[in-house]
């Protein structure tokens, strides 16, 4: 069985160590001076050597050669997800008063130090409080938020950064050098990219691929990834630019066909459009890229990713050609034309078949004692016969709140209090009836309007609600 090469070729010496510069000089420089502490805390990304350097501190400050295979009865390592309880710290507490075996120091590596319990930190936190002097301290975490401020209080804290992609693309490019592999330039800065500032995803992902052919290429390294390939993003900004609706569905269903995710694709074309938002020309207007990025932020969080970036691109087509709403403003008048005032049509008084009051009473009842209801109910058009009450709305809104078994039989006690009659209750949509109150109102796309047309026929038919 062959060695992974994140394995293979982790580092063993503190100026090994790449990206991290900012920590490994000032490790270094306290190791020569002989100033130690007692208690340290590495955190950062995954990946990114906070392992690496916790391993290679424990053996520098002891004088000992690290070598990935070697272990020492003086340095011991704890894996903090599977050994998280108080039971556990307890006994770390009582074997760190032991002196060490042969080293100056006995150290503690802590990995994921977050997940122990809080019984367990404050277990820990007397250790870290009163260590003995030869006892020293590694907590290594990529959630740093988690931890205690007592704990974090009483340690050096260094905070890793995620490496560049040029100093992981110089770093794979070394490393296929040795191994014989032949890639790209490209496809080996598309690796560093994709492993966002981790060199061990980013040595497993050579690992990966060195297999895939004889002489790897960008194109290898996209399928592998699941990444699609640049003409296609560039022909998506390009139907939304050319408002190319079928053109944009055809390579959307090209790329889902080929197993492109759309969590994937919708990053992609987040970095794209970020890059053309700062170009001195871009192809989108600023505004539109602005509003796009906004809606692909959300896509990979989507319940339905596929269907949400869809939507979000159709939508931009859309805009672009036939827009859903629009808003226009009425010219102001000269000032030598008379102004014209809104009229403002006189309430329509609901009509009652028996007697003209009867229906204004009942609606003054159902103030009384609701007036959600009552809001509703005046709204209607009201014929009441001996033994039935009619009520027309000219909304399914009004109908379907009104149908409420408690509002109906609100209704029906108070229509009794008044009539002395049991009636029945039927409510009926009717979009002739008049509402209490007529404004002018802007005019409404008709079913044959062109806008309609479209987004029926994306969305599908369904009854518009005025």
């Amino acid at each position: 069985m062959g060695q992974a090469l994140y394995r293979k070729y982790r580092s063993r010496k503190l100026s090994e160590i790449a990206g991290q510069k900012h920590i490994t000089d000032t490790l270094e420089k306290a190791i020569k001076q002989g100033s130690i502490s007692h208690a340290y805390l590495f955190s950062g990304p995954r990946g990114v050597g906070k392992t690496s350097i916790a391993r290679i501190l424990a053996h520098e400050i002891n004088g000992l050669k690290y070598d990935d295979e070697s272990t020492h009865l003086d340095i011991i390592e704890i894996d903090a997800a599977s050994n998280r309880r108080i039971d556990e710290v307890r006994e770390i507490n009582e074997k760190v008063r032991v002196a060490p075996t042969s080293a100056k120091y006995k150290v503690y590596i802590i990995d994921e130090v977050h997940m122990l319990t809080r019984e367990a930190f404050n277990a820990l936190l007397k250790t870290l409080e009163e260590p003995p002097e030869h006892a020293v301290f590694i907590l290594a975490t990529t959630e740093a938020h988690k931890l205690p401020e007592t704990i974090v209080s009483r340690t050096q804290r260094f905070t890793f950064k995620p490496i560049a992609p040029e100093v992981l693309a110089k770093h794979l490019a070394d490393i296929a050098q040795k191994e014989k592999i032949k890639i790209s330039s490209d496809a080996v800065e598309l690796i560093a990219k994709h492993a966002d500032g981790s060199f061990r995803d980013a040595l497993s992902l050579l690992d990966q691929v060195k297999h895939a052919s004889s002489d790897i290429s960008l194109d290898d390294v996209q399928q592998a990834v699941g990444y699609a390939p640049s003409d296609a993003l560039i022909a998506i900004i390009e139907a939304i630019k050319q408002n190319d609706l079928a053109g944009l569905a055809k390579t959307l269903n090209s790329l889902a066909d080929q197993g492109l995710a759309a969590s994937q694709l919708a990053k992609q074309l987040s970095t794209l459009l970020r890059s053309e938002l700062l170009a001195s020309e871009p192809s989108l207007p600023s505004a539109q890229i602005l509003q796009l990025l906004n809606q692909l932020i959300k896509v990979p969080s989507s319940r339905e990713p596929k269907l949400s970036l869809e939507l979000a691109l159709y939508q931009h087509v859309i805009d672009g050609t036939e827009p859903i709403a629009r808003v226009v403003s009425k010219p102001k008048p000269e000032i030598n034309q008379p102004i014209q005032t809104a009229v403002v049509k006189p309430p329509t008084r609901p009509q009652v078949s028996s007697t003209d009051d009867t229906w204004t009473q009942i609606l003054a009842g159902i103030k009384s004692k609701n007036n959600t209801v009552y809001g509703i109910a005046r709204m209607a058009q009201a014929d009441l016969g001996p033994d039935r009450l009619v009520l027309r709305f000219a909304f399914p809104f009004h109908q379907k709140r009104l149908s409420d078994v408690k509002n109906r039989q609100l209704l029906q006690g108070i229509v009794k209090d008044i009539t002395g009659r049991d009636v029945e209750l039927e409510l009926l949509v009717d979009r002739d009836v008049q509402s209490e109150v007529v404004h002018d109102q802007p005019e409404i796309p008709k079913e044959d309007d062109q806008t309609v047309k479209t987004i029926s026929n994306i969305f599908g038919g369904a009854e518009v609600l005025e």
